[in-house]
């Protein structure tokens, strides 16, 4: 897949990505790059922290293994690049984003699964779209990079939303569900943020 991110990502996102964050982030590849990087390897912990937590959930272990791999690729690509562009390795701290989504996460089961999926596919959803945002604003190779996981992050939406629907009581709890995390999550990427990250809001 290439070019912009589909219509059910835009559609399940609800909010775009403002447009002063697109030129903020164009202007920051070397902090985005060190940024995305880290948040390969987060993804990857997360699916590993999911096998490890839900070993049972035949499904979800097999479609978590597959994705920390996927993940960890991801996370080597990312730092091969900036070997490639002379981007130096820095310590970056972490957006609000994904800390902000998992402070909605229900404490007890099966409700925190059912959360925990549903922050998972928002999370893979935005950095679909962001993808498709940033690569006409990006040099090569980090602009072919960019349209090249559009179909993996895509991918990884729908695992984590078909998971989320399996796993909850009803249909119509989790569209409950991914309305309380859309709002939220809106929230996070509309409000300005003081940093520049690949999850972040527009720069205050």
């Amino acid at each position: 897949m290439t070019g912009a991110p589909p219509d059910e990502i835009l559609a399940f996102l609800g909010e775009p990505t403002p447009a002063a964050w697109v030129g903020a982030a164009r202007q920051a590849l070397p902090v985005l790059a060190v940024d995305h990087a880290n948040c390969e390897k987060k993804a990857a912990a997360t699916a590993m922290s999911l096998m490890n937590r839900y070993p049972g959930r035949y499904r979800l272990v097999q479609s978590m293994s597959r994705l920390a791999r996927e993940e960890l690729r991801h996370f080597e690509q990312v730092t091969r690049l900036m070997r490639q562009a002379d981007i130096p390795w820095r310590t970056v701290s972490a957006s609000r984003y994904a800390a902000g989504l998992r402070e909605q996460v229900a404490k007890d089961e099966p409700d925190r699964l059912v959360d925990l999926l549903v922050a998972g596919a928002f999370i893979e959803a935005r950095s679909c779209e962001r993808f498709a945002l940033l690569a006409p604003h990006v040099p090569p190779p980090f602009d072919d990079f960019y349209r090249g996981l559009l179909a993996s992050e895509r991918r990884h939406f729908v695992h984590y939303l078909e998971l989320a629907r399996e796993y909850a009581a009803s249909d119509r709890g989790v569209d409950r569900r991914i309305e309380r995390f859309r709002r939220l999550e809106n929230d996070l990427i509309t409000d300005p943020d003081t940093e520049i990250r690949f999850h972040s809001g527009p720069p205050a």
